[in-house]
Parts: structure tokens; sequence; C-alpha cells
């Protein structure tokens, strides 16, 4: 049994054998209609969601199985005191695979130590969210053509982001992947983060201020939102939330190539004229995002391929 609480817990060979699978669901959808008929899926999300939450319940319903769960704590047993080792034992006797989102870092670890069933880590704090990266990496191979000899610019909150942590993680593996690292200096990638993954495999990175300055030379930029929950105090939050605007005079300055991903929601760092654009590679990401949950469910449950 396996699970996926981590980017790097699927090798690169095995990570593209998985965005192989979900291509091939892509481009024929039917014929994976019923391969997990009578297989369930929970969801169990402590903290709000609506993409990755529909999507595992999306991939789920589209291969023939069917979704139990809850949407947020205050619709569990946890608003009663029960922690995540009790739940995840319980929802173990009802489900075959099991999506969870948690505030605290480290709770999918806990979840799968005690599980009979796989378990995907949906997001753990600011920690992990593994099956996001697996979209994204999804989305850029399709659009670009491939993983490998690019340069990517991480935009905004990069201190609390666990997408941006979890990416750069992945993209790390693949050779000449160049990094741009734009936030202000209170948000930027925190040091564990360039002591531990990229300072070792001497990955080549930069820190900078302005996006205006460095958006000519990438080809894809990251926009992140600065997050509310992340913060304890209001007052940091509005300082922060409007430092990173992505508007159509910014994306003159950019390739005619580079396209714009986010992990979504976004609040009001790309601006709607954005959305026209064909650059803009968000909405899409969303998309990918079933096929890529539709192949995890399928490897974890040892679900084969149809002919």
């Amino acid at each position: 049994m396996r699970h996926m609480l981590n980017p790097l817990d699927f090798s690169v060979e095995e990570t593209n054998q998985l965005l192989d699978l979900a291509t091939d669901i892509m481009s024929d959808p039917d014929k994976y209609a019923h391969v997990c008929d009578r297989k369930k899926i929970a969801t169990l999300f402590y903290e709000p969601s609506t993409r990755t939450r529909l999507s595992f319940e999306t991939a789920m319903l589209n291969l023939g199985g069917s979704v139990i769960g809850f949407s947020s704590s205050q619709s569990s047993s946890a608003s009663k005191g029960e922690s995540v080792s009790d739940t995840i034992r319980v929802i173990s006797c009802f489900a075959d695979i099991a999506a969870i989102r948690h505030p605290k870092e480290g709770a999918a670890i806990v979840a799968a130590s005690k599980s009979s069933i796989p378990v995907i880590n949906a997001g753990d704090g600011g920690h992990q969210h593994p099956t996001q990266t697996l979209t994204d990496l999804m989305t850029i191979r399709t659009l670009k053509g491939r993983l490998d000899h690019m340069t990517v610019g991480l935009c905004g909150d990069l201190k609390f982001g666990r997408t941006v942590h979890s990416l750069i993680n992945a993209l790390s593996r693949y050779e000449g992947i160049r990094f741009v690292l734009i936030s202000p200096p209170e948000l930027r990638v925190p040091d564990y983060i360039k002591e531990d993954v990229l300072d070792p495999k001497g990955i080549e990175y930069k820190e900078v201020v302005s996006l205006d300055d460095v958006i000519p030379e990438l080809d894809v930029l990251y926009m992140t939102r600065v997050q509310r929950e992340r913060f304890f105090n209001e007052e940091d939050y509005l300082r922060m939330k409007g430092f990173y605007i992505l508007d159509a005079r910014k994306m003159k300055l950019a390739k005619d190539d580079m396209y714009v991903l986010h992990p979504l929601p976004r609040v009001n760092e790309i601006t709607v004229e954005v959305d026209d654009d064909p650059r803009a590679a968000y909405f899409k990401q969303v998309q990918f995002g079933v096929y890529v949950r539709m192949a995890l469910i399928m490897t974890l449950l040892g679900v084969e391929k149809p002919c």
C-alpha cells in the first residue's frame, strides 16, 4: 500500500508515468468511466476548499466510483474532539482511499501512519500540496512540451505558500531548471527550502522584489495569493495583499509563449483582463487537476489501465 504525502514520494520516472496516464485519460476519458466501479473515496477536509475537494470527488465519479466524507471540521466528529488518528481508523472501515486536507502540518503523515487504506495529502498547513504539484507539472508539460531547461518565476507569498514549496521540490529534480523568486522580503521562500533543496542540488535561483524587471526572462510565471489564513494579524495581511498584481501591461513585457499558472483561488493578484490572454493557463490547470487525480487514484488503488 502506498500513500501520496509529498511530491517526492514518487520518483521522477513514476511521476512521468503518472502524467502519461493522466494524458491518456484526457485523450479518451470514456475509456476510464468504470475502472473504479464500487470503489469509494473519502474526502476529509478540515478546512475550506472548492477546487481540490471537488476535483477529487469529480475524479472518482469520472472513474465510476463514489464519494463520502466531510467538507469542514465542524461537520465531522473533529468538532467533538476526535483525533485525526481515530478518524482515519473509522474511515478505513468505509472507504477504499482517502484524501485529507488539514490546517496542521504533518496531519496527513499522522493519518497515513494509522490508516489501512491509501492516504492522499490534499494540503497540510503551509507544508505540502502534492496533488496541486502534479497538476502544475501536467499543465507545464502539456503547454510547454517539457519539464526541463526553463526559467520558472514564483511570485507572491513564497513563505507560507505550500504550493510553491511543493513545486520547487518537484521541479528541482529536472535538468536545467532555474528559479526566479519574486516576493517582498517578508514573504521570501523559507531558508530550509534553499538550504535543503536548492543549494545542495546546485539549482540556479535569484530572489528579487520587482516582477516587472524579470518577467521578460520567464518561461512560466506561477502567481500566488497572499493568504489571510496564514497571517497572525490583519494589519500584516492588508499591507501585503496588494503587493503584486499581474495585469495586461505586465503581460506585454512577457514572452509570447510564457504561461501564467495560479493554484487558485484568485483574490486581486491577477486582473480579470488577463483571463482572455491565451497565455493565461490557470483555468486549464483546474481541468488538468481532475485528470491527474484520476490517474493518482488509479495508481494508488492498483487499478490497471484499460485496453
